[in-house]
């Protein structure tokens, strides 16, 4: 089909305002981050009086960043974090495809019934009170790294996003295993999760973002702070600064260790970046199978 070259008058608006509106958006969205990166680059005093937006680094140092790193909280947020992200990751992924393998299968008998209760479940739930009760009383998780991983680690959208993509891979490519006597699990494992791969992906990256920034459940079922995740910590920094006072100020060089009230700004900065640095680095690797996971995997009518 040959290219069209001439748009007309109305194309050609069109265009020019979704680009500057989208640009605009990317703005909004990177300001923010500039504003953080820079101020946490930046010295103390001057950060402190800053007003506004920050457009640049000035006096250049790393002295909050010492500072954050000085404190063994970070350390164990990150690798608090890091179980409750893995692990939830890890059998949410298991039980997602085991289920999403099973309700996809016509042979199945109640498929659709199933199905039909665990969409209910995405317009209705028991709340938070009820869900609270569960896990605390019933199955006894209260202050347990437990509590972050088993009640987070099914979802019914993402389990809706598998099981439809595995709708989408032919039948005869199970019946042609079958046949060479091929088992379930290794038609499973070997012949459609590899075809589902960026679905696959897809789900991943919502597991792993959505339980890296996860903080309300660790707020209401941890009490031990040798358990809290790493957006728990952050919280605290942020919202209360329990932690700012105690860090130690002998690691700053001895012109800049004057009170360590004038690093509390800093030290929030700072701590915004230690916390998404991971996020940013993971999701180049898998940005790329998203856009085709979601359209996969996606509900057709």
């Amino acid at each position: 089909m040959a290219k069209v070259k001439n748009r007309s008058a109305g194309s050609r608006v069109f265009n020019a305002i979704n680009y500057t509106f989208f640009a605009l958006i990317i703005l909004v969205c990177l300001l923010p981050v500039w504003h953080v990166l820079c101020a946490s680059f930046s010295d103390a005093s001057w950060v402190l009086g800053q007003s506004g937006i920050i457009w640049r680094i000035e006096g250049f140092n790393v002295n909050g960043y010492k500072l954050v790193f000085a404190n063994q909280n970070i350390w164990s947020g990150y690798f608090n974090t890091l179980i409750y992200v893995f692990g939830t990751t890890a059998l949410g992924m298991f039980l997602t495809v085991m289920a999403g393998y099973a309700l996809s299968r016509k042979d199945f008998l109640w498929a659709n019934p199933i199905m039909f209760l665990i969409s209910f479940t995405m317009l209705f739930s028991g709340g938070i009170v009820t869900t609270y009760i569960l896990v605390t009383q019933y199955l006894h998780m209260y202050d347990s790294r437990w509590a972050l991983i088993i009640p987070g680690c099914m979802s019914a959208f993402y389990l809706i996003l598998v099981r439809t993509a595995l709708n989408n891979v032919p039948e005869s490519l199970e019946e042609s295993a079958m046949l060479d006597g091929a088992g379930r699990f290794t038609i499973l494992f070997k012949i459609m999760l590899p075809l589902i791969k960026s679905t696959l992906a897809t789900v991943i990256l919502y597991y792993v973002i959505g339980n890296w920034n996860s903080w309300f459940n660790a707020l209401i079922y941890l009490r031990s702070k040798d358990k809290f995740p790493l957006q728990l910590v952050l919280k605290d920094i942020l919202v209360t600064a329990s932690d700012t006072m105690s860090m130690d100020t002998a690691i700053l060089d001895s012109s800049d260790s004057a009170d360590t009230v004038l690093y509390k700004q800093l030290i929030k900065y700072c701590t915004i970046i230690v916390s998404t640095v991971p996020m940013f680095i993971f999701y180049p690797f898998i940005q790329k199978y998203f856009e085709s996971g979601v359209m996969i995997g996606a509900i057709k009518g």
